[in-house]
């Protein structure tokens, strides 16, 4: 009888895991934002002299964070930004952005996300990523300045590959 016991036990350990693991991967196949993203230069606005010559984006869901890395293109050469961040409202490290050194998000909904982005600690930009309803586009407004000062007032669409 104690084997058996155990051997329930066992079996209800691994469907335990099991589930954790499925429910992870919905969640990753669930959020509309994950994938690639390619920004459309024509369908998008900036304020001058902001605009880069091109940008990706890849968004990658890990467990409960999102995973992020972009390059772009610009008048004066390639960026490689990248973080990965929980939707806990906490500053995380980013790497390679000249712009700002962390960024916090926020889930608005299930197509919306809002990140406050700070350099040195203080916030420089303010942004909201949303992902249409048919989950082909993801338009990014941006409020704030860059690290030149300039004012950045953006509204970027991209298109999911």
């Amino acid at each position: 009888m104690k084997n058996r016991a155990v051997g329930v036990v066992g079996v209800v350990v691994v469907l335990g895991v099991a589930m954790v693991v499925a429910s992870a991967a919905v969640l990753a196949q669930s959020d509309p934002h994950v994938g690639t993203w390619v920004l459309s230069l024509e369908k998008s606005k900036y304020a001058p002299g902001t605009a880069p010559k091109s940008q990706t984006s890849v968004f990658a869901a890990t467990g409960q964070e999102m995973k992020v890395t972009t390059k772009a293109v610009t008048a004066s050469g390639t960026n490689n930004t990248e973080y990965t961040a929980s939707f806990d409202g906490k500053d995380h490290p980013v790497k390679g952005n000249p712009d700002w050194d962390t960024t916090s998000l926020k889930r608005i909904d299930s197509h919306t996300i809002e990140f406050t982005r700070k350099k040195a600690g203080k916030v420089v930009q303010t942004a909201r990523s949303t992902v249409a309803k048919d989950g082909k586009t993801r338009t990014v407004t941006v409020t704030g300045v860059n690290a030149q000062g300039q004012k950045v007032n953006t509204s970027a669409l991209y298109i999911k590959q």
